[in-house]
């Protein structure tokens, strides 16, 4: 009877498939998430990277690569764009003087 019941849990666990294997976080983020949300702006809202992922894994995710796969995708979103570098030998332009009053 353990015999059977061994090969039954087996098979079952061989069944089970990880549906989100393989997918990119966007892909991920746009099967699952754009139900609630539009944009994946502003969900990391500054949260480290290790609590993020436990979030989504323990609410979202369906294993704890796609949950460091999303929040990784996440907050690069949120980052603020690079600045742009000033070209070599652009001028900068200093600010003018105030014009003085005319009081009559």
């Amino acid at each position: 009877m353990t015999l059977a019941a061994a090969a039954v849990l087996t098979a079952t666990f061989a069944a089970a498939q990880n549906l989100d294997a393989g997918k990119s976080p966007q892909k991920l983020f746009a099967d699952g998430c754009t139900t609630c949300h539009r944009s994946p702006r502003g969900l990391a809202k500054g949260r480290f990277n290790l609590t993020l992922s436990w979030f989504l894994k323990d609410h979202y995710a369906t294993s704890s690569d796609t949950a460091k796969a999303l929040a990784a995708y996440l907050e690069s979103v949120d980052a603020a764009p690079p600045r742009v570098a000033a070209k070599p030998g652009a001028k900068r332009s200093r600010p003018h003087p105030p014009k003085p009053s005319q009081s009559q």
